[in-house]
């Protein structure tokens, strides 16, 4: 299975519905862009911290001690599970592990919609 060239995530709801265009940034921004897209653009530069989670498994210090090369680390979660992946430590997202130019990569097989 090749994984695809790109992937888009899906797009973030400006609430265009629910809000008057009217309304603009305090900024001065553009006057036909709402203030939520608006603020979008602000932070769209910064960067952030994406963490694809594999497995996890606890252990005695004693049995980390012993750990050198060569060492076979079992984790907690089966062959074929979907991993997780964060953004700053929030879930966003689960997909499969895939080779892409010699390289691990994800491909997303779930978007975790926010809890309210």
């Amino acid at each position: 299975m090749n994984p695809p060239d790109e992937f888009t995530l899906p797009t973030i709801s400006s609430r265009a519905d629910t809000q008057s265009t009217s309304q603009t940034h305090p900024s001065g921004a553009d006057p036909e862009v709402p203030v939520l897209e608006a603020d979008l653009e602000a932070v769209l530069d910064v960067p952030i911290t994406v963490t694809a989670i594999l497995g996890t498994k606890r252990m005695a210090i004693a049995d980390i001690v012993r750990l050198s090369a060569g060492s076979v680390l079992e984790l907690e979660r089966q062959v074929g599970e979907p991993i997780d992946l964060y953004v700053d430590g929030r879930l966003i997202a689960r997909g499969e592990v895939v080779l892409a130019d010699e390289r691990l990569a994800i491909t997303m097989t779930d978007i975790v919609k926010p809890e309210k």
